[in-house]
Formats: structure tokens, sequence, C-alpha cells
């Protein structure tokens, strides 16, 4: 029985690479030029600010919590940032801005959720609307922009330098949750809250150093974001946060908390940017892909229960 039940697990956790496989053949047979290196640009672009949204959310599902700020904290960071540089500031210092306000919006979920202990997905509804506000308040709701970070790699013009930072923090993010105190901690907080504190866990510290940990991510994600596209407008960013945790809920992290890896969040990204630029290569109605991704969501969430139960 034991053996059984861990070829179930194995299965489940290739359901996610072969869902991938079969998207992209798909999406090769019957879209034109899918397999263009314009494509793979495209899709590395939608991949690394997802990414990192995802890199840090992960770390907050696990705990059991969840961040629904992620799109417009992203942009408001962005914004903030452009609006630095469009005043005068030197590249840098807009860079380091952005991360900041990234910063500041984690550690400001951190502590609604754990010193104020105010439900997760209340807390961060309300830093996402407080983030789209002050994003177009102090940019007097005015687009910004930014200059492109792009570069000739492997004979694509324009490529998205970003994927090579996107590979680098996924190994960071990695070693943290596997090899580190921090992630072993996020795992027993999300296991069973309760059982970490009493085991000696600071559990309300902790919480907010994940929430924080998130805020990083976000305000990468908002650079690199910015990179790509160079404009940002205000008032925008609702909705971005749901394919970061789309994709780590394909990856197969646990809502439930306490399971979840920063490999399957990749695959669950990767997996995210093919379909979104899947379907839009075939020209399918913006709301007809809204069904289509709420549908593989619902899904995954379905086999998760089923996983876990």
């Amino acid at each position: 029985m034991e053996k059984l039940g861990t070829n179930k697990l194995n299965m489940q956790k290739l359901l996610a690479p072969a869902a991938l496989v079969i998207l992209y053949i798909v999406f090769s047979i019957f879209g034109n030029n899918f397999l263009s290196l314009d494509m793979v640009k495209n899709i590395l672009e939608s991949s690394y600010y997802i990414g990192f949204m995802a890199f840090g959310v992960t770390f907050v599902i696990i705990t059991g919590g969840i961040d629904l700020s992620l799109g417009t904290a992203m942009m408001c960071a962005a914004l903030l940032g452009g609006f630095s540089f469009k005043q005068g500031c030197p590249l840098i210092l807009s860079v380091f801005l952005t991360i900041l306000v990234g910063v500041v919006f984690g550690f400001a979920n951190g502590i609604f959720v754990a010193k104020l202990k105010l439900p997760p997905f209340i807390a961060t509804l309300g830093t996402q609307m407080m983030a789209s506000g002050i994003g177009s308040i102090i940019t007097k709701v005015q687009s910004q922009t930014w200059p492109t970070a792009t570069a000739e790699v492997f004979g694509i013009k324009g490529f998205p330098v970003g994927a090579f930072w996107l590979i680098g923090f996924f190994l960071i993010a990695a070693a943290i949750l596997h090899k580190t105190k921090f992630g072993r901690y996020a795992y027993a907080i999300g296991s069973n809250e309760e059982a970490a504190r009493l085991s000696g866990i600071k559990v309300d510290n902790w919480k907010v150093a994940v929430y924080t940990l998130s805020g990083f991510f976000v305000g990468m994600a908002g650079l690199f974001y910015a990179a790509a596209y160079t404009t940002i407008t205000p008032g925008t960013g609702s909705g971005q946060e749901l394919n970061g945790i789309t994709g780590v809920i394909i990856g197969g992290t646990s809502m439930a908390g306490g399971s979840g890896t920063i490999y399957g969040t990749v695959v669950g990204v990767v997996l995210i940017s093919v379909l979104i630029n899947g379907m839009t290569i075939l020209n399918w109605n913006i709301y007809l892909q809204y069904i289509v991704r709420g549908a593989i969501l619902i899904g995954s969430l379905v086999l998760m229960a089923y996983r876990d139960k």
C-alpha cells in the first residue's frame, strides 16, 4: 500500500509537466509560427514577471496564507520606480525604489496578517486596493516609461535578459525553501501552526518574514515587467495576481499549506505562459481565455483536493 501511495504521488508530480508538453504540441500544430523564435521571446517575457510573483507567493501559500495584492503592488512598484526615473533619479536608485516598494507592501501584509490577526484574504484585498490608489495618486494618473532591458542571445533579437535573472532567483528561492531553516519553518507553520508555536517557533515573526520575502519578489516582478513592456499604466495590475497564484497551484503547492516546491512552481508558470500566448496566437476571445484559465485553476484545485484526501 505504501508503494502504491508513493506511485500516486509521483504520477501527480508528472501531471503539470505532461500538460505543458501536450499544450505546446497542440499550439504548435494549430497555431501559426508558435515554434518561432519570436514566440519563444514572448513566452519568456510573460514567464519571468509571473515567475517572480509566483516564487514569493509559493512561500506564502505553503504557510497557509494568500496574497491578492501581488498584481497591483507589482504595478505600483513599477509606476513609482518609473516616476522617480522620470524625475531625474539615477536608474540604479529607481531600480532600488521599485524593489523597496514591493518589500514595504509585503511587510505591511505580514503585519496585518501575523500581528493584527486579520484574515489573509481580507488583509491583502485591502492592500490590493491601496496599491492601486497610491500608484495613481503619486503619478497623477499618468503612464510611466522605463528603458528596455534586452539583448541578442542565441540569434534572438531583443532577447528578454530577465529570463537569466529568473533562473538565478529560481535557484536562490529553491535553496531558501528546501535547504534553510526559513523554508523548514514555512512548511511547519503551514502543516500545523499551533504545533509549530508549541515547538518554540515564533510563528508571527516568521509569517511577517514570509510576506516580506514575497514583497521582495513582487518588487522584482515590477522591475522586470517594466523592462519587458516599458510603459506602465496607472490603475492596472488587478488580475495579474491570479496568473502567479494559478502557476503555484498548478505546480502542486497545496492551498491548505504545508506542501509545495519551487520546482513545481516553475513548471506551472511556464504552463500558464504557454497557455496565454497559445490562446492569443489562436485569436481566442479574451473572455473565452478567462473561462479556460479559470477551468484549469478549478481543475487543479480538484486534483489537489483528491491528492490531499
